[in-house]
């Protein structure tokens, strides 16, 4: 019985997880993708200690970025299985992520395929490298004129930080081509 208990306290915690974790995902895609920022760098402590930041930066050839850090509490090894779990449906309880799907994978990484509900009809197809060792993620998007970027690109690093992971990471695209139609609710 007891076994059981732990099992079900294991599952509430993964659940409670997962919603805090799919907000946050929610969040960097809406930021990284549809928002060009103000330039300022926020910062916050909240009642855990955490240190959140997000500071936009400039990119080549005209684009701009972010540079962000935020922690989360989970150990490094079920953040990162959690992170190079390309064919979960985590993802999808993101209400702006209408479809994800793996187009390819291969022995260090994965194409996916995904579709923004604040980006009808284009499909954005990105290449994620995968290194283990340093538990750090490459992605580049490889259809940036079907998608009106020029380019856009950017690195997720993860480190232990006691029952916590520290993800740091940056991502640089240029502006996305202003013709383009969006559909607001």
């Amino acid at each position: 019985m007891s076994h059981r208990t732990a099992a079900s306290a294991n599952t509430s915690k993964i659940a409670r997880f997962r919603i805090s974790l799919s907000c946050s995902i929610a969040t960097l895609i809406f930021l990284s993708t549809f928002i060009p920022g103000t330039g300022h760098t926020y910062t916050s402590r909240s009642s855990m200690h955490d240190k959140i930041s997000l500071e936009r930066v400039s990119a080549p050839g005209g684009g701009y970025g972010y540079r962000f850090q935020y922690y989360v509490p989970a150990s490094i090894y079920v953040f990162w299985r959690f992170k190079t779990d390309f064919d979960n449906d985590v993802l999808l309880t993101n209400e702006e992520l209408i479809e994800h799907r793996i187009v390819e994978s291969f022995d260090n990484g994965v194409i996916t395929e995904n579709r923004y509900a604040t980006a009808p009809g284009l499909k954005f197809l990105w290449k994620t490298k995968v290194d283990s060792d340093k538990f750090r993620l490459e992605f580049k998007l490889l259809n940036n004129e079907d998608c009106r970027h020029d380019f856009h690109y950017g690195i997720i690093e993860l480190s232990p930080a006691g029952e916590y992971t520290k993800v740091k990471g940056c991502w640089q695209k240029t502006r996305f081509n202003m013709t383009m139609r969006f559909q607001f609710p």
